[in-house]
């Protein structure tokens, strides 16, 4: 009377249980699969040519900094170089700081 029936359950298969909770790690997984091509690995390329520009800097080559500034390498060390932005002035920046490479005679 105040017992209910007992129903029996049938135990959950293994199988069906790993397909299951490897279908809801699939979206994560996706996720960072597209993230890494979209985002890390543009990123690592674009690092990658920017060390390879910053270690081929020679003396006389005409740079942009980070800062905008436009002169010609006329000192080069291991993390600063000197730069000429005008006739008898020099100031050091960082190598870090060089963004581009400008051709030959864009400086006048």
């Amino acid at each position: 009377m105040f017992i209910s029936s007992a129903f029996a359950q049938v135990a959950p298969v293994a199988g069906g249980d790993m397909q299951s909770s490897l279908m809801s790690m699939l979206p994560l997984i996706l996720m960072f699969v597209v993230l890494y091509f979209v985002m890390i690995r543009p990123q690592m390329k674009k690092s990658k040519e920017h060390k390879a520009m910053i270690e081929s800097l020679v003396k006389g080559d005409e740079i942009v900094s980070v800062g905008g500034l436009l002169g010609k390498v006329s000192k080069l060390g291991d993390s600063f170089l000197g730069l000429e932005i005008a006739n008898g002035v020099e100031v050091q920046i960082q190598r870090s700081a060089v963004v581009q490479v400008l051709p030959k005679g864009s400086i006048k």
